[in-house]
């Protein structure tokens, strides 16, 4: 059974950081590109970041280029976000996803972790 646990969410002040983790389980299949998306309320969710799991190439969010980092660590299957100089309209759900377009196709979920950046 797969299983994308978040963790690392939190109450932040604006400007500060916090690091976001996705442990991933039970693929039969490997993924192909895992990312990280986010839904504030009232909104519709939106992409962040993505990280192709084979070679690392990345790709995010005007919003958040240049604050923003993603990365994996395939030995642990984990993918982290690094969110440095946090904004209030950073405010949202955090969601992992797990995707794969080639052979046998799937996308799955986590659960989502609150990020909440308020003074």
């Amino acid at each position: 059974q797969v299983q994308l646990v978040e963790s690392g969410g939190g109450l932040v002040q604006p400007g500060g950081s916090l690091r976001l983790s996705c442990a991933a389980s039970g693929f039969t299949f490997r993924p192909q590109t895992m990312s990280w998306y986010r839904q504030a309320p009232g909104k519709e969710r939106e992409l962040v970041a993505s990280i192709t799991v084979t070679d690392g190439n990345t790709n995010y969010a005007d919003s958040v280029k240049g604050r923003f980092s993603i990365s994996r660590n395939n030995a642990k299957n984990t993918v982290y976000l690094q969110m440095n100089g946090l904004k209030p309209e950073d405010t949202a759900v955090y969601y992992c996803k797990a995707e794969r377009r080639v052979g046998v196709r799937y996308d799955y979920w986590g659960q989502g972790t609150q990020v909440t950046v308020s003074s």
